[in-house]
């Protein structure tokens, strides 16, 4: 049995120095706080094992003796030490008790150097069962300290975090029940003693190993919920997410599962923020500021993850399945980009094809009527009209005016129009005085009903506008106020600013609420617009984009007490 027990510490020493090797291969990959403390605390004992494993090669059962021994005792005492450090280096403890800590392991470390160390086998005398108290006493409290509290931080941890914690919990905990079994025997230990503290360090060697580097096939074990959860998130970006709110409402509480976390930001290339999960969008803007804060950046944007101190340590690979997923979620979102581009071009066509399909109905309907009455006063003249009286000949002549002058304004506003939309008509402001040029634009468009026109414009009020679109505009909002409001009808003009203001108000019926956003759109009429009114829906659109040309605008809003009011505002372009 005792020859048991030697062997089973020979694997002791090899497994220690496993544990040792991944903490010191794991510190120069991270270079972190965590990381340094782990290799510290498990080089030390990885040393003290081997050293023991060679004093007993050199010297045999009687050991080295003396200041050797004292050493190694010492260098026993720091192990629970660092130990507490690296479950402190995860959030530090109170201040008083890391003074304790820091109290006993020094009183305990110097003590080892003034105690006298009896020989194997034999009886230990009371000073240094008194300092094996004190060993046991700040070992047990220490390690129970750091067991407790990485026991506790599986709570809400992802699978595998939880595991490999409390397995490194589990572990503390056996070392110190060893220690505490060798301190009970005394000067002389039984073989089944040795051989039980043998098997009980071994089990805490391993779990400590099993705790830092898990096997491949027991972190694929353990980490099945969270790869459920993944899959699941992917089947959503695959077949049911759409638009980017829900890709990142769908995705982004799923990521937080996977690594335990209590917020996600989810930003762009650029920095922008894309979607949130547990956080306020500013928070993810400001999070440099605020600790326990992960930053996992990946291809055309990163994510931002309010996580605790042992998910990074433990969980490396879970966030490398976030950076997967978040790459993958990136795509979703371009995919939904360019499918609600592809959607709005789409319409944005059906929308033209209509549109034209609108306008050669139109056209054609506006023109088929005053072609058909050309065509009929061209037919009578030519067949019949020597036969026709002077007044049938003159009646004839002035609807054959009527006809070609309708025409002529359909066709000048269908070439108004392709100019514009070509953006083909160059705006060149020149000095104009509004009151003059406003009563040639009524004059021309009004003939007998510019009685009904009250122009309240100042005689000395000139601006600076280009005096084709205004001719333009104005002659429309006189033939739109004349065809569909009632007199009176105002015209009225200021300069206050920079922008010249010039307004037309009718007092009819007004625009119907539901037909004021089609407005100014082209081609269309209120069904409510009077019987015999004519006109093929282009007037207010023509003049706001002559108004847009110019750099101002073209509003609509009621008149008091009711009717119409269309304000054209310019800027003021000086030379």
């Amino acid at each position: 049995m005792r020859s048991l027990a030697d062997a089973l510490g020979h694997v002791n020493v090899f497994v220690f120095a496993a544990i040792a090797f991944v903490c010191l291969r794991q510190w120069r990959r991270r270079r972190d706080e965590h990381a340094r403390w782990a290799a510290l605390t498990f080089a030390l004992l990885a040393a003290v094992a081997l050293t023991g494993e060679i004093i007993d090669a050199v010297y045999g059962e009687d050991g080295a003796g003396g200041w050797m021994d004292k050493i190694i005792v010492a260098l026993i005492a720091l192990f629970p030490y660092l130990l507490f450090r690296f479950g402190a280096s995860f959030g530090r403890p109170r201040r008083e008790l890391e003074l304790v800590a820091a109290a006993l392991t020094a009183v305990v470390f110097a003590w080892a150097f003034f105690v006298e160390i009896p020989e194997e086998g034999t009886a230990w005398p009371a000073a240094f069962t008194a300092f094996i108290a004190a060993l046991l006493t700040q070992w047990t409290l220490l390690s129970s300290y750091v067991a407790l509290r990485l026991w506790r931080a599986g709570d809400g941890q992802p699978t595998v975090v939880r595991y490999r914690v409390r397995l490194l919990s589990f572990g503390a905990i056996a070392l110190s029940v060893v220690l505490i079994a060798a301190g009970a025997g005394g000067g002389t230990q039984p073989a089944w003693l040795a051989l039980t503290s043998g098997l009980l360090t071994l089990v805490s060697a391993l779990t400590f190993f099993v705790g830092f580097a898990p096997p491949l096939f027991l972190r694929e074990i353990w980490r099945r919920p969270e790869r459920s959860v993944l899959r699941e998130g992917i089947d959503e970006l695959v077949r049911f997410a759409a638009t980017p709110t829900e890709i990142t409402a769908r995705v982004l509480p799923r990521m937080a599962r996977v690594v335990g976390a209590r917020g996600v930001g989810l930003l762009d290339e650029k920095g922008a923020v894309l979607g949130t999960h547990g956080v306020e969008p500013a928070a993810v803007e400001q999070h440099e500021e605020e600790p326990e804060v992960v930053r996992l950046p990946f291809t055309s944007g990163s994510l931002v993850i309010w996580t605790n101190p042992y998910a990074p340590f433990f969980g490396e690979e879970e966030f490398a399945l976030l950076r997967s997923l978040g790459s993958m979620t990136m795509l979703a979102l371009e995919r939904s980009r360019l499918f609600a581009q592809e959607h709005e071009a789409r319409v944005a066509l059906e929308e033209a094809d209509e549109m034209k399909s609108q306008f050669v109905a139109l056209a054609s309907h506006e023109l088929r009527t005053p072609a058909a009455v050309v065509h009929g006063i061209a037919s009578t003249l030519q067949m019949r009209g020597e036969e026709l009286e002077r007044t049938q000949l003159l009646q004839l002549r002035r609807t054959l005016y009527e006809q070609t002058d309708r025409l002529r304004r359909l066709v000048d506003q269908l070439l108004d129009l392709s100019r514009l939309e070509a953006h083909s008509v160059r705006i060149d402001p020149k000095p104009l005085w509004v009151r003059s040029r406003v009563e040639e634009v009524i004059l021309m468009v009004a003939g007998d009903r510019a009685k009904d026109i009250d122009i309240a414009v100042p005689l000395d009020l000139q601006t600076f506008v280009d005096p084709d679109a205004f001719d333009r505009v104005v002659s429309n909002l006189i033939v739109n106020a004349l065809r569909y409001g009632e007199a009176p009808i105002r015209v009225f003009a200021e300069q206050p600013d920079r922008y010249f203001r010039l307004s037309v108000e009718d007092h009819g019926g007004g625009v119907p609420p539901e037909f004021v956003p089609q407005l100014f759109e082209r081609f269309t009429r209120s069904r409510e617009a009077p019987a015999g009114t004519g006109g093929a829906g282009l007037g207010l659109a023509i003049a706001q984009s002559y108004a847009q040309a110019h750099g101002g605008d073209l509003l609509y809003e009621e008149a008091e007490p009711h009717g119409a009011r269309f304000k054209l505002v310019l800027p003021v372009k000086r030379p």
